[in-house]
């Protein structure tokens, strides 16, 4: 098969772009009506134009009843022809209901069997999971789906907001107002809106979101929502539990009541998600859009998330180093203050005695003071720790003069001797040099000697 059924081949942000239109549910790009608990579009007959040339058949349609069994005798047995070319036809047919298209003839006196999406046998099918919407009727949200970018709903909303108001009459009680965008595949928009009516009285209400779907619906209202560029409109209300019981006890058209079962028992989270059908390479593919478009959003929002907790942890440490300032301006301003009172105190108390709790304060103070100045108290060790740190310092600093510092006299003096040491070097080697013209001289002198001697023995 082309799908394994029950697999969760959608997710709960797809289901997002998914409402429930006025007691059904069903998915964006599909033409729901009220009332139907799935509605699924077949594709146009193709390639059955000919077949419809050679078998002209009475155009009489078969009851539920005989549905079933004509559609087995064009799968297995057909008797049109009375001959080896019924197995082929019945093979046709077989391949035209695996693909959920076309007619299967399959009898002279019978009208040939319409093969849809929907049919029992065509294997282009799956079980994904969407989200049930969580509105109240009285929330009055109500979904329209443009065919327009979001750029240009967001730039004309106002004017799109006049319009609707027109659109439902132009009344001065009612007002329109937008929930929320959101962009879809295939350069499409959704618009949440719901409607204030406000009484003569004052009050105020929403219009329920069916009342509000039921006028859409209208023949001429739904002609001039699609002249504003509107191809679907649904309701975004809640499932009632016996309509969640109905749905999941009645398989969709075409789903085996089996693999029905079994993705109910495979539903991952089924308070939040209800299994729907995916019939058909275009409804897999819109699935598939909306999951790529909700995972865009979701990183565009995360980014967005990342920044922010950015800039708050820029703001965070401006503002700690605020704190950290204004405490230590509020401690200098305490002892300021302190001060003040202690000089405003003295001030006032000039020329009275001592009074009992002053004394008392006085008696304190010096007990305090006597333990401070104790030898094995706290002053004690204070002054023993102020002795620690002073030699360490001291040491420390003696260590570093002998490892990076070097006396500026200490400089100059051996800064002098090497130049004495190069300057007697200089006067060596012109005195290498003097005698070693010397000894070429002395060389020289001995060969011509000895040249003149030979010749006067010869």
């Amino acid at each position: 098969m082309a799908f394994n059924f029950g697999a969760p081949s959608g997710t709960s942000g797809t289901a997002a772009a998914t409402a429930a239109p006025a007691g059904g549910f069903g998915g964006f790009g599909t033409s729901t009506t009220a009332g139907s608990a799935f509605s699924f579009s077949a594709p146009a007959n193709t390639g059955t134009t000919a077949l419809g040339g050679l078998f002209s058949q009475p155009t009489q349609a078969p009851t539920q009843s005989s549905q079933l069994i004509n559609t087995a005798s064009a799968l297995s047995a057909p008797t049109l022809l009375g001959d080896e070319r019924d197995a082929i036809l019945a093979k046709w047919n077989q391949l035209q209901a695996f693909w959920g298209t076309g007619k299967g003839y399959f009898n002279n006196n019978i009208p040939p069997v319409e093969f849809t999406q929907e049919n029992p046998f065509c294997r282009f099918k799956a079980v994904g999971y969407s989200c049930m919407p969580n509105n109240k009727d009285e929330d009055g949200l109500v979904v329209l789906v443009f065919n327009k970018k979001e750029t240009d709903i967001r730039s004309q909303q106002q004017q799109l907001v006049e319009s609707l108001h027109k659109v439902l009459g132009g009344n001065q009680t009612l007002t329109v107002n937008v929930e929320g965008i959101k962009t879809l595949p295939d350069d499409q928009t959704e618009v949440v809106i719901y409607v204030v009516e406000r009484s003569p009285n004052g009050t105020s209400r929403r219009v329920p979101a069916t009342t509000l779907y039921a006028h859409f619906e209208q023949t001429n209202i739904k002609t001039q929502l699609q002249q504003l560029g509107v191809t679907l409109s649904m309701t975004r209300t809640e499932l009632s539990p016996a309509q969640i019981k109905q749905l999941l006890q009645n398989p969709p058209a075409g789903v085996d009541p089996i693999i029905w079962e079994q993705a109910k028992v495979d539903n991952p989270d089924s308070e939040k998600l209800i299994p729907v059908p995916m019939v058909g390479f275009k409804e897999l593919l819109r699935r598939l859009k909306v999951q790529d478009q909700m995972t865009k959003q979701h990183q565009t929002r995360l980014d967005i998330i990342s920044e922010d907790i950015s800039e708050l942890q820029k703001n965070q440490t401006t503002t700690m180093a605020k704190i950290a300032q204004y405490k230590r301006k509020l401690m200098d301003l305490s002892h300021r203050t302190l001060q003040v009172l202690i000089k405003q105190e003295i001030q006032r108390k000039s020329g009275y005695a001592i009074q009992a709790d002053e004394e008392q304060l006085r008696v304190q103070l010096d007990t305090i003071q006597c333990e401070l100045n104790a030898p094995t108290q706290f002053k004690g060790r204070l002054n023993e720790l102020m002795s620690q740190i002073r030699m360490q310092n001291h040491f420390g600093a003696v260590k570093s003069e002998e490892r990076y510092y070097i006396d500026a006299d200490l400089l100059r003096e051996i800064k002098q001797h090497l130049k004495q040491q190069q300057e007697g070097l200089s006067h060596l080697i012109s005195i290498i040099k003097d005698d070693l013209e010397d000894i070429k001289l002395v060389e020289h002198g001995l060969n011509e000697t000895i040249h003149i001697r030979g010749g006067v023995f010869s």
